[in-house]
């Protein structure tokens, strides 16, 4: 199944500054969530975060916080955001069947919001070059989980293309010039 943008929403799980230093490769983390973010705003894809205990955790780095807007970032203490009761129903007030997953930590939150959107039948799509935890293996096992449960894993190139379907899409120039160089 292809990825369709009017079908789409995005969800950005957890990448709080404080949490960060620890995170492998968490500045690429940051800037592939951030580009991921900057595509659904391309594609007028709807886009909803989640933060764990930010009382105590901090909150989402702040460059991807102002991109997501605070707004459309939801406080949890489940590490599933999905069985956050604010988070469920602001992502379901957008009535999208197709979740572009991104974030952090790949085998806590990322692999428990995954598992439990696919229970409640959503289609889930995994961005494998923007999930990370401490430990890569957490994350090596946690996506081969995903996808042995249902989830679709992709790189974000692929979430553009899928959601252009073609070269003579009106974004097509905006993606090639900002987003492929």
């Amino acid at each position: 199944m292809l990825l369709n943008k009017e079908k789409s929403i995005v969800t950005v799980v957890d990448v709080q500054a404080r949490l960060l230093p620890g995170v492998h490769e968490h500045e690429r983390l940051v800037d592939n969530c951030k580009w991921l973010v900057r595509l659904a705003q391309l594609m007028e894809v709807p886009v909803i975060g989640s933060e764990q205990y930010p009382d105590g955790l901090g909150h989402t780095e702040d460059s991807l916080r102002a991109l997501v807007g605070p707004a459309n970032l939801h406080a949890k203490t489940l590490f599933s955001c999905i069985d956050d009761a604010g988070f469920e129903a602001a992502f379901g007030a957008h009535d999208r069947p197709q979740v572009v997953v991104c974030g952090m930590e790949s085998h806590a939150c990322v692999v428990q919001s995954v598992l439990r959107m696919l229970e409640k039948g959503l289609e889930v799509f995994v961005v494998a070059d923007a999930i990370s935890a401490r430990n890569p293996l957490d994350t090596e096992i946690a996506l081969t989980r995903m996808e042995r449960a249902g989830a679709q894993l992709v790189t974000r190139e692929m979430v553009g293309f899928e959601w252009l379907r073609g070269s003579d899409a009106r974004e097509f120039k905006a993606f090639s010039k900002e987003f492929l160089r």
